[in-house]
């Protein structure tokens, strides 16, 4: 079982989605059931994951390490085509975890769970719903997992679907405006990835799978690094016929440049320009940008508060929880992993990039009348902490970068749920028709303070944690790599002042003073909460206090990936940058 654990974790929904195709459709209890079994069987293999994990982390510790160290490893062949004098087209089925995607498919685990229990409340075309929602599950987990580029952009592009009609059928009046821009911003951002993913399949060999072909290799199970460095050497010297190559879309071969063909045109050797402009920092910012829109960020974010407000519930819950994340993750993987310099090159337009966002959406959300707008934007600047994080290339910084994503899933699904609980009772979500709920509410209450404060970096909350710590990565970032100027680090906190402000004042208005309510029907609506919506809101409320005081929980799974990203970026985006800007 353990072999293949990841296989299970990202298909077992796919599974459940495709027999439930089967099943009349009145049967609606049962495909609600269905999609909580799947969702709480992805939380048990995620158990599981987890103690491999750190199992291995822990023997991985006591010898010397890449900077990538990849575990739970899945690879099967799965294209392979002979383009004749063009070589060989090869792609594999290749999944397995780091400390920096760990935590993103344990987050995808818990969140989809919530958003599956949740979904109680679809009352109409519940088959179709529940299909396409356990679509999404499978899509969501295998981009977290998955370690070929073009495995990676199937997942990627397999969210669209599901996203789109589970917005534009199930929610609100405008929903088919949201749906539609939701759909082209992610289509336009995926078209710039995939340009980028086009040249690096041109760029890039499989140095094993080349080697068999040319004779270096006899059996690839068997193979040694000195082989693999014969390849590399006989590539560089042009010395293997082109029908012999072996093109990959894998992100492992990606990272070593070692592995481009000298005269391609993503080889750092070859200096290959656009119009005088390095090809490889234009690969760099395209996919940034494509990544950017899911984030989202300034300017590229339109998109999110109108698909929030018109999402239901659960798809607002995933939206927030963990689809944006998958945008910072992409980055990570793609962007910085196989483009270093132009992480080096862009470090200061990505910080300030950061830095307006966290003001832009805080102040944004300052001006909201509807709860939902107001939370939406509230991600818009939470998001920025992460861009600001990872332009830092601090250790501090891209771990409280990674820390502000998990936290900001747990904390964003639980504002989000809570929104719901509104929203569900009297279809209405503006903050001015509301106060003084804690004396009718006082439960409902208390869980919306604990998820406000947590939102707002309260010392406690797991936000507090990652926030600090990328202030301290971009405070010192001026000292330690010189990318980044302290003031970006400084201004940067006006967003914890206006995210203070924010949430009070949504607090007070909503929460406390005399009881107002603007329609008197809604007295009766309005009840403390459920025990399906407990259910929900416990586990997210006791995950942000565990770990905002024991951050040790987190920072343990992705310290060793940490270290080896930033040293890997350090140093090969520095090499690399020289090279590229010397002519």
């Amino acid at each position: 079982m353990y072999n293949h654990l990841l296989s299970y974790i990202v298909f077992v929904p796919l599974i459940t989605a495709l027999l439930l195709l089967f099943v009349p459709g009145h049967y609606q209890r049962l495909f609600k059931m269905a999609a909580i079994t799947a969702t709480a069987f992805q939380v048990l293999l995620a158990i599981f994951i987890y103690q491999r994990f750190s199992d291995m982390e822990e023997a991985a510790a006591r010898t010397e390490q890449a900077d990538f160290f990849f575990q739970l490893e899945e690879k099967t062949d799965w294209i392979d085509l002979n383009l004749s004098t063009f070589g060989h087209l090869s792609i594999d089925y290749h999944v397995g975890v780091d400390g920096l995607s760990i935590t993103m498919v344990i987050l995808s685990a818990l969140v989809l769970l919530i958003g599956a229990i949740s979904s109680w409340q679809i009352l109409i075309h519940v088959k179709g719903y529940v299909v396409l929602y356990l679509l999404l599950c499978t899509s969501v987990v295998g981009c977290f997992v998955a370690l070929d580029f073009f495995l990676f952009y199937l997942f990627f592009e397999f969210m669209l679907l599901p996203m789109y009609f589970l917005i534009g059928m199930w929610g609100g009046p405008r929903k088919e405006y949201a749906a539609i821009k939701f759909f082209l911003y992610t289509l336009v951002g995926s078209i710039f990835i995939l340009i980028v993913m086009i040249g690096l399949y041109a760029s890039v060999i499989d140095p094993v799978e080349t080697g068999i072909h040319a004779g270096i290799i006899s059996n690839g199970a068997d193979v040694t690094v000195e082989q693999i460095v014969q390849v590399q050497q006989a590539i560089a010297a042009n010395a293997i016929p082109g029908h012999q190559i072996v093109r990959t879309f894998s992100i492992i071969s990606m990272l070593e440049p070692a592995n481009y063909i000298p005269d391609s045109l993503l080889a750092v050797t070859s200096q290959s320009t656009i119009f005088g402009y390095p090809v490889r920092l234009l690969a760099f910012l395209a996919l940034f940008i494509g990544f950017a829109i899911k984030l989202p960020a300034v300017p590229l974010h339109t998109w999110l508060p109108d698909a929030h407000v018109e999402a239901p519930t659960p798809v607002s819950v995933v939206l927030a929880g963990i689809l944006l994340k998958v945008g910072g993750y992409g980055m990570i993987r793609t962007a910085y992993s196989i483009f270093p310099e132009g992480a080096i090159y862009y470090a200061w337009w990505i910080g300030l990039l950061g830095v307006i966002a966290i003001l832009y959406g805080a102040m944004n959300a300052l001006a909201m009348r509807d709860l939902k707008k107001l939370i939406a934007y509230s991600s818009i600047s939470h998001m920025g902490f992460v861009l600001l994080g990872l332009a830092s290339l601090t250790s501090e910084g891209v771990s409280g970068s990674l820390f502000q994503m998990f936290s900001h899933g747990i904390i964003s699904s639980m504002l989000f749920l809570l929104a719901g609980v509104v929203y569900d009772r009297t279809h209405d979500r503006m903050i001015e028709n509301y106060g003084g709920l804690a004396s009718k509410m006082p439960y409902f209450t208390a869980m919306v303070t604990i998820a406000f404060f947590a939102s707002l970096g309260l010392p406690g909350f797991s936000g507090f944690i990652a926030e600090i710590l990328v202030f301290l990565g971009s405070f010192n970032s001026a000292t330690i790599n010189h990318l980044l100027p302290r003031w970006m680090a400084i201004l940067a906190t006006g967003g914890l002042v206006l995210g203070a402000a924010y949430y009070l004042w949504t607090l007070q208005r909503m929460f406390f003073g005399p009881y107002y309510v603007k329609k008197a029907a809604w007295n009766v609506a309005l009840k403390d909460l459920t025990f399906m919506e407990y259910t929900m809101l416990v586990p997210l409320a006791v995950a942000t206090l565990a770990f905002g005081i024991f951050p040790s929980l987190y920072l343990d799974m992705v310290n060793t990936s940490v270290s080896g990203f930033v040293h890997f970026v350090s140093t090969v985006g520095e090499d690399n940058l020289k090279l590229i800007l010397t002519k």
